[in-house]
């Protein structure tokens, strides 16, 4: 792994940093999209067009990275990426992110809003996030003495890729299905609010963040990378205070209904 003596390796440590202080930070600011939106975070803009703004960044970088490796003048690089290894990390990730960038906003329900400022900070995460994902795996990855004879045709097999692929797609699976619950609350024309109660929300309140931050557990192992496992870090230190701020205002909003023995944030029967 010689890559982390470089400046990329820099960036990787520096972001484990940022994420540090992104967790601490969101547990005393909420974060002003969705349920916790807020007035204090300025303008806003139409919700889909800022949930298809913010989040289609990442699939493009990462389309141009792979597309970029493809082409390179390394035959190294560009033999390398054509395994299935490369082109499966490359399938997986876009899969989730297609979905993210151009099927989800649409099919969100209402009028909502989204603050400008938190479209562009979004934005550029994404692009950071973006950069790092496929820099490591189509450039860095197949040059590194360790990672090009573990992405060989073998790593298919092994237990870390299919154990890490299972939890992906049960992650995006809990997430595909936390959404639909939460877009089906209400009937047209109903403007009340109600407490989700199927699926995961059985047991969390927040089950389309639990979806999510599996998936990139799940993305963290199949890759066994510290790219990988940056995403997934940053991922938990985004989402897991925004539940806390969701778990609560639930708990406000349904005094009645919260179940708060068996109701928990983010991990079932745990927090």
């Amino acid at each position: 792994m010689d890559y982390l003596n470089t400046s990329f390796g820099d960036l990787l440590f520096i972001m484990f940093l940022i994420g540090l202080v992104v967790f601490v930070s969101l547990y005393f600011v909420d974060a002003g999209y969705g349920k916790m939106r807020s007035e204090k975070w300025g303008p806003s803009m139409n919700n889909k067009a800022g949930w298809l703004l913010m989040e289609c960044p990442v699939f493009f970088v990462v389309w141009y990275e792979y597309f970029k490796a493809m082409g390179s003048p390394d035959p190294v690089v560009s033999e390398a990426v054509k395994n299935a290894p490369y082109w499966l990390f490359f399938l997986i990730f876009e899969f989730h992110y297609f979905q993210r960038s151009f099927i989800f906003p649409f099919l969100l329900k209402g009028k909502s809003k989204m603050p400008f400022a938190i479209m562009i900070m979004s934005v550029a995460w994404n692009l950071i996030n973006g950069y790092i994902q496929g820099y490591f795996l189509f450039h860095i990855a197949p040059t590194d003495p360790y990672y090009s004879q573990l992405y060989t045709s073998a790593w298919l097999t092994d237990p870390r890729f299919i154990i890490g692929t299972l939890i992906f797609i049960t992650g995006w699976i809990i997430n595909m299905h936390s959404d639909y619950v939460i877009r089906h609350l209400r009937q047209p024309g109903d403007t009340n609010h109600y407490l989700p109660k199927k699926g995961m929300y059985r047991y969390v309140t927040s089950a389309n963040y639990l979806g999510e931050i599996t998936e990139w557990l799940g993305f963290a192992i199949l890759t066994w990378s510290f790219a990988g496992l940056l995403f997934f870090w940053f991922s938990c230190c985004n989402l897991v205070p925004r539940a806390n701020s969701i778990y609560h205002k639930y708990e406000e909003e349904f005094p009645n209904e919260f179940d708060r023995k068996k109701l928990k944030r983010i991990i079932p029967f745990i927090y």
